[in-house]
């Protein structure tokens, strides 16, 4: 119990500080140069443009984080079942790897348009958006994780009649998990990025579409608020995934 108190004081002290400091520099710097809104609100602004458009903002980051998981769960799950295809069939991968690769070297925000003619303006469009870009992260963690496990120790478990799948499973995917845990880290984040500029091109409802109406009608505080409860949304979401990384895959 103490040395899980003082991991946490070691781990979020230097960063609630950081914090602190920078909000309260940012604040400061604010009120001595007399900065407009419209060009820079202070924290305390955005904090009561938060507060004043509550009600309007928990539903649309509520909007925004089903699209980002729904999209980030099948990403994962597309991502993953690809990576083992490609790893027990490895002629797959030197066909299909160059296709995905050209794929994936567009910004995925520029299929946007693309989907919002076939999907429409709804979720379904911006889930597929998220797809598309954590899939391919999930991909090259999960490979370069199904790849890890040395030759020997393979050759040892095929000596005891295991199939490829039991390899695949007892040994690849364990060995592959670390891997898929940082892959995660990078896709929470992009399905959020691609989730809102999905939502800023074509929707009608969301934090991007928030963020883009308020850009419309000129009202820059609640622009403001919006980033910042997004930022908070992400920020969690991104701490689960380092605290499952903790737990869960204890034995990398």
């Amino acid at each position: 119990m103490v040395a899980d108190g003082r991991m946490i004081r070691e781990r979020f002290l230097p960063l609630v500080v950081s914090l602190v400091l920078l909000l309260g520099i940012w604040e400061a710097a604010v009120w001595y140069f007399d900065v407009q809104v419209f060009v820079l609100p202070s924290p305390l602004a955005i904090a009561g443009g938060v507060v004043d458009e509550w009600v309007v903002l928990q539903k649309a980051v509520l909007a925004t984080l089903n699209e980002a998981l729904t999209g980030f769960a099948l990403g994962i799950a597309i991502g993953l079942v690809l990576a083992m295809i490609l790893v027990l069939v490895p002629p797959l991968e030197t066909a299909l790897m160059p296709m995905l690769v050209a794929i994936n070297c567009v910004p995925v925000v520029a299929y946007t348009p693309l989907a919002l003619i076939w999907l429409g303006i709804g979720p379904a469009s911006k889930i597929a958006m998220v797809v598309i870009a954590v899939s391919f992260v999930i991909l090259l963690n999960a490979l370069q994780g199904l790849k890890r496990p040395e030759d020997a120790a393979i050759n040892l478990l095929r000596s005891f009649g295991a199939s490829p799948l039991r390899i695949m499973w007892t040994l690849r995917l364990p060995s592959a998990m670390p891997s898929l845990v940082n892959g995660m880290r990078v896709g929470i984040v992009r399905a959020m990025i691609i989730a809102i500029v999905s939502e800023m091109l074509g929707a009608y409802r969301g934090i991007g579409w928030i963020i883009f109406q308020a850009t419309q009608q000129v009202n820059f505080l609640q622009v403001w608020a919006a980033i910042a409860v997004s930022s908070a949304a992400s920020m969690v979401l991104y701490l689960i995934l380092v605290w499952i990384d903790r737990k869960v895959v204890w034995w990398k």
